[in-house]
């Protein structure tokens, strides 16, 4: 575990075992460095050459033999800090670039709980109002406890409204519903012999279907269909609303 942090951290796999075999030893010589990492000598001076350039270990002059010590682990903090730093500076031109690959049209597949999560960061991203037909409040996955908390904080800053149509089950299988949504929500119920284990979600120029879907969770096996289409997202706007006019309102709830 150690050994994946230290290369997380930008140390190839010797350099991890050098500044390890020295914070736990002290300083030392080359020769007891390649013993106490288990690397070849000849391998230890070039590693050694690449962590003191990095600042993580320093030269001991002396008079016989050069000697070696690590830096206090709290430069390691530093390292962090700086990676983050350069995937701050370098996220705007990626995003660009992103942005300009992604064809008018394109459909694609996501699965499980990760899934949903990356639905959630696309209705981010894109920033438009969210529609659903045949929401279920998956939102109220326990395992989306955490996400669920800063999305709809970053949903609410952006001014995204929930504007859904409600599998009419909902109404006594979410205990509590709808007072646990954390957005801007308008709902309404469709008719009682309507309902189904899938789901339609449009956003922007994304249309998602969902399928497997239960009340109130999102299993490890549901299936995400993306596809993004302006012409056809703007379809299914055009009968969500045919669909919203037939629905019922919720005289006890916000509608």
């Amino acid at each position: 575990m150690i050994q994946s942090l230290y290369e997380s951290l930008g140390m190839s796999p010797n350099e991890g075992k050098i500044y390890d075999a020295l914070v736990e030893n002290g300083e030392s010589s080359i020769s007891a460095i390649a013993v106490n990492a288990k690397i070849h000598r000849r391998n230890a001076y070039d590693a050694i050459g690449r962590l003191v350039n990095k600042g993580l270990v320093f030269q001991i002059i002396a008079a016989h033999e050069n000697k070696y010590n690590a830096v206090d682990p709290g430069k390691l903090e530093e390292l962090l800090f700086e990676k983050q730093q350069q995937l701050k500076d370098l996220l705007p031109a990626l995003n660009k670039k992103f942005r300009a690959r992604n064809a008018p049209q394109e459909a694609y597949i996501y699965r499980g709980i990760e899934g949903q999560k990356n639905i959630f960061r696309d209705l981010l991203r894109v920033g438009k109002d969210s529609y659903f037909i045949g929401a279920k409040g998956g939102w109220l996955d326990p395992r989306l406890s955490t996400f669920r908390d800063a999305f709809f904080k970053e949903a609410n800053r952006k001014g995204i409204k929930f504007i859904q149509l409600f599998d009419y089950d909902v109404k006594t299988q979410l205990p509590g519903f709808p007072k646990r949504f954390g957005g801007k929500l308008q709902y309404r119920f469709l008719p009682k012999d309507y309902s189904t284990n899938s789901a339609i979600h449009i956003f922007g120029d994304y249309v998602i279907t969902y399928t497997g879907l239960p009340i109130g969770k999102i299993t490890d096996d549901i299936v995400f269909f993306v596809i993004r289409s302006s012409d056809l997202a703007e379809s299914y706007r055009t009968w969500f609303w045919a669909l919203w006019k037939q629905a019922q309102p919720d005289k006890t709830g916000r509608r």
